[in-house]
């Protein structure tokens, strides 16, 4: 089954950028390129966006290729698809990587036994129930990545549709 699903790399610095055009590459199976330009959020860094397509997995193989690089703040996301729901995938330098599964509408999709763990922690009184839920959510990144996603609005998006 094929998804299609937008890499959004908001922040890296400049002698990192061949290296994320050479993972992205490698995963999808044919030379990309990213258009890069400078990133106004973190002076000295750069950005660039991909949408992409491919089989349901892609995501997954994005977010693992990247996600070793401590400069690196990056977002995956892929559409559901008949064979495998949503993913989004956030990571930032000071949070590491997120992952959320995401429903037909964009919702993310928690599972009950992260949820029965969450609950438990609150009420063994290790945390607050609401941060719990917080964190399931990606707030954190959510929080650390926004002002990177506004620096990057009107950016150029190239589709890249992989080889199989």
């Amino acid at each position: 089954m094929t998804t299609r699903g937008v890499l959004y790399v908001h922040s890296a610095p400049r002698a990192l950028c061949p290296h994320v055009e050479w993972a992205v590459s490698g995963v999808l199976g044919s030379r990309v390129g990213l258009d890069w330009i400078r990133q106004p959020a973190s002076p000295g860094t750069w950005r660039a966006e991909l949408s992409w397509q491919g089989p349901a997995g892609t995501a997954s193989r994005l977010a693992s290729a990247l996600r070793g690089w401590e400069l690196l703040r990056f977002e995956v996301t892929s559409e559901p698809c008949a064979a495998a729901e949503g993913e989004r995938y956030s990571c930032t330098p000071g949070l590491g990587i997120y992952h959320a599964v995401t429903g037909v509408h964009g919702d993310i999709m928690i599972p009950e036994d992260r949820l029965r763990a969450a609950a438990e922690r609150a009420g063994r009184g290790e945390s607050d129930l609401s941060a719990e839920i917080s964190r399931l959510l990606g707030k954190p990144w959510d929080d650390e990545l926004e002002p990177f996603r506004y620096a990057g609005e009107g950016a150029p998006v190239r589709w890249l549709h992989q080889v199989v």
